[in-house]
């Protein structure tokens, strides 16, 4: 099994050396930490020396760990159940924040929306070989990343995860009690068979707290911040994904001001998801480069100022209600926190906003499906008794 390139560092000069092998940019995280907490990207040796400096107490107690971090790769969560004689993948569900964000707030698809068939049989292949070889008797949550189609494994924890409540939810089957009976002796060949594939699609995002702390800084990051969950539940991606922002208290706009400002690395990406919502009749504001770009695209494009260019900037025109969804990713510390005020004024004004290209495109998604068919409202046996829309 093929893991990032790691290693583990006991001082600041040990985690310098670690670094310039492993390779910028890095995941850095102190050794034993639940959460994510105090996890970081690092794009340097400079901001690995704050990190240091600030962030964690390293010594020979408390190392920190030091993972190559794999730039726009798609990570991927597995929930699995083994009995030392069979293994069950009881889900296998697609992150749509793209590896770096924090499983805990990344929103994900089960089944996978976008994975190729080759690489879902892999990652079973890898969860099997996993569970026999640690000998796992009960639940089992492996976390990977596929990063162009090549399956990474990220962590393998011999327990319940929380996308337990959700897989079970989604895919209509016991599969916290049928882990329990394992647990406790019995063998999946008495049970009832796990059948994780369903004809719909399940979509869990997380709920995050921003509103009641003024000042924070609404970015997604490898330390988790949110602290629920909720489910949409559709016979496709977009609807299923819609519902899940209803759910979250996040409403999406069929119409208005969209405000783009993305990172080099994802402008290639944004573009159809831009072109969607310009030719839903969106005006389409950005920023210097962004703007740029998308002009060179053929999208219709007004030019605002960042911050920094002086007034009227992208800030006054939020607060002054002008925008009405965000599409803003970031690369790197100075950058984010250059645009830090960005997403402090649209949390302020309860305007939509997405942190990454991957989001951002699903965003774009379910707003055109909004647009083509009312959603409807079923209880949530009927889609595992039927695949037929009621």
């Amino acid at each position: 099994l093929k893991q990032p390139r790691n290693g583990i560092a006991r001082s600041r000069d040990e985690a310098l050396v670690v670094a310039e092998r492993v390779g910028y940019p890095v995941l850095m995280r102190p050794s034993y930490v639940l959460g994510g907490r105090a996890m970081e990207i690092v794009e340097d040796p400079g901001q690995l020396d704050t990190y240091i400096t600030t962030a964690v107490q390293v010594s020979g107690d408390s190392p920190v760990l030091i993972d190559q971090y794999l730039r726009d790769a798609i990570e991927v969560d597995v929930d699995a159940i083994g009995d030392g004689t069979d293994v069950v993948v009881s889900g296998i569900m697609q992150h749509i924040e793209e590896a770096g964000v924090h499983s805990g707030d990344s929103a994900c698809s089960l089944p996978p929306y976008s994975l190729d068939q080759s690489v879902i049989e892999e990652i079973e292949r890898q969860t099997d070989a996993l569970a026999r070889a640690l000998n796992v008797r009960g639940l089992m949550n492996v976390q990977f990343a596929v990063k162009d189609n090549v399956v990474y494994l990220i962590e393998v924890n011999p327990r319940a995860s929380r996308t337990v409540p959700f897989v079970a939810k989604a895919i209509g089957q016991p599969i916290a009690k049928i882990a329990s009976l394992v647990m406790a002796g019995r063998k999946l060949a008495d049970l009832p068979t796990i059948n994780r594939h369903v004809k719909h699609i399940a979509v869990k995002e997380a709920v995050f707290p921003f509103n009641r702390f003024p000042g924070v800084d609404p970015a997604l990051s490898p330390e988790m911040k949110s602290t629920g969950e909720v489910m949409g539940i559709d016979l496709d991606f977009a609807t299923a994904f819609l519902k899940a922002q209803i759910g979250a208290s996040n409403k999406l706009p069929q119409t208005g001001t969209l405000f783009v400002s993305v990172k080099d690395s994802d402008k290639p990406h944004i573009v159809a998801a831009v072109r969607t919502l310009s030719g839903l009749g969106f005006k389409v504001i950005a920023t210097g480069g962004t703007a740029d770009f998308l002009t060179e695209q053929g999208i219709a494009i007004e030019k605002v100022n960042k911050v920094q260019q002086g007034r009227p900037h992208i800030v006054d025109r939020i607060k002054d209600g002008g925008v009405d969804l965000i599409f803003n990713t970031t690369e790197g510390w100075q950058s984010l926190q250059d645009s830090a005020s960005i997403r402090g004024s649209a949390l302020a004004g309860k305007v939509p906003y997405f942190t990454t290209a991957s989001a951002s495109i699903a965003a774009a998604q379910a707003i055109e499906a909004l647009g083509q068919r009312p959603l409807e409202v079923r209880a949530l046996q009927t889609y595992y008794q039927s695949p037929v829309r009621a």
